[in-house]
């Protein structure tokens, strides 16, 4: 078993739900005893927060190229980011070390391919959904993303920073969230991606019609089948 590297604190909320799936899911293909080889750096997100808002995305991949650095340096085999919207700093965080790194927008699209879906929404921060790092890797797999209007847009955004990452969970946001998914579905998706690691505290595939896909289970499960894997890893 491979040594999996979290980089993780974006929230610690959805880090902890990361270092539980991991673990379940070692369980479930091995059994026994069997727990999952990790390593975990958890930066504060106080000052992510920060930088995003002030769009400073050179001391953001900073920051990411540091926590990444420090996996490697403690002995990590590859490595995840706990969070969708840090992903806009993969590329220099991959350009500054050595180790695999397991982008959660190829996990997602695999997921997808599996299930034949060609169109799907995106939910996520502002940061996530308006830019193009997720349209992007997606099309490689043939599948169109769209989003919510401007509106919405800022409803999901306002849900995440303003509740989830804080851990709060509200019914009434709950509904807002379904009621921008049924809007998108008749936009024509066939799936919707919780493109944020807290999303899936309010919404699973019981509370809508359409496929959901859960980047945060998505995303735990592939790193473990990596890390379970006896071959050189290859992403």
């Amino acid at each position: 078993m491979k040594t999996i590297g979290l980089i993780g604190g974006m929230s610690w909320e959805s880090t902890a739900i990361y270092y539980e799936l991991i673990n379940k899911q070692v369980k479930k293909l091995l059994g026994g005893f069997h727990s999952a080889k990790c390593i975990l750096t958890s930066v504060d997100f106080a000052k992510i927060e920060y930088l995003q808002h002030k769009d400073d995305w050179d001391g953001l991949n900073q920051l990411m190229v540091n926590a990444a650095k420090q996996l490697e340096n403690a002995g990590a085999d590859l490595f995840i980011l706990c969070t969708n919207t840090m992903h806009l700093c993969s590329e220099e965080m991959t350009k500054n070390t050595s180790l695999p790194f397991l982008h959660i927008a190829k996990a997602t699209g695999e997921a997808i391919n599996k299930k034949g879906i060609n169109k799907v929404a995106l939910l996520g921060t502002k940061f996530t959904m308006e830019k193009d790092f997720y349209k992007n890797s997606l099309k490689e797999y043939g599948i169109e993303v769209i989003i919510p209007n401007k509106v919405d847009r800022d409803i999901v955004h306002q849900i995440i920073y303003k509740e989830l990452v804080l851990g709060t969970v509200r019914d009434t946001s709950k509904k807002e969230l379904i009621r921008i998914i049924k809007t998108l579905e008749l936009d024509g998706a066939k799936g919707i991606i919780l493109g944020c690691t807290e999303l899936p505290m309010l919404i699973q595939q019981k509370d809508v019609n359409i496929s959901v896909f859960d980047t945060t289970k998505i995303h735990a499960e592939s790193a473990v089948e990596l890390a379970l894997q006896n071959k050189a890893i290859k992403l």
